[in-house]
């Protein structure tokens, strides 16, 4: 029964839990990049991440503009998450690897946030060029950031936006560079999910 079980209530678990992880992740990307918090969507991100947020930075104060207790429940929530994972599957994992692989899902977790963010926002600028939307706004607010870089080295050609296509591959470059060195310092090969 147990093993009949596992399966659905790992990927219950760990779905669950990494919802909440980007809601949290969310909010503390839109704070980075001053997004606009009277968007319906960020304010929806505040309310479902508050209840958690509001006891944690009593405990926990912000620093030079960035919010620690979002990083630090993230943190939390994802090494619980691990941690159920293998319980279900009846696989230990020690202090020092839990803390690894839970920092290497994070991380791999915003890579992820800003690539589809940055297609996303590529996308709608296709289809609906110039219309408001709540999501095309924060969509802009956190990608911002990283395309007004790309757009310095190189520029619109004939019209042409190459920024997203450019940041995307320069993303996913990095991240293949990085990823593979959580898995050495776990002791257990790449850990890109």
């Amino acid at each position: 029964m147990n093993g009949y079980l596992a399966s659905p209530l790992t990927f219950l678990i760990s779905t669950v839990i990494s919802l909440y992880i980007l809601a949290v992740m969310l909010r503390f990307l839109f704070q980075l990049t001053r997004a606009d918090f009277y968007n319906p969507l960020t304010q929806f991100i505040v309310k479902i991440t508050s209840p958690a947020l509001r006891p944690l930075r009593r405990i926990i104060p912000g620093w030079g503009g960035m919010d620690i207790a979002a990083l630090v429940l993230m943190l939390l929530l994802q090494m619980l998450s691990v941690w159920l994972v293998f319980l279900l599957a009846g696989r230990p994992i020690d202090p020092p690897n839990l803390l690894i692989v839970s920092v290497a899902q994070l991380v791999d977790l915003a890579f992820s946030v800003f690539i589809f963010a940055i297609l996303i926002q590529a996308i709608l600028s296709w289809i609906t060029p110039g219309t408001y939307n709540p999501v095309t706004s924060v969509l802009f607010s956190l990608t911002e950031p990283v395309l007004r870089r790309v757009r310095r080295v190189i520029p619109p050609i004939s019209g042409f936006d190459l920024s997203p296509l450019v940041a995307i591959l320069g993303l996913q470059v990095v991240r293949m560079l990085v990823m593979p060195l959580f898995g050495v310092l776990a002791g257990a090969g790449p850990l890109v999910r």
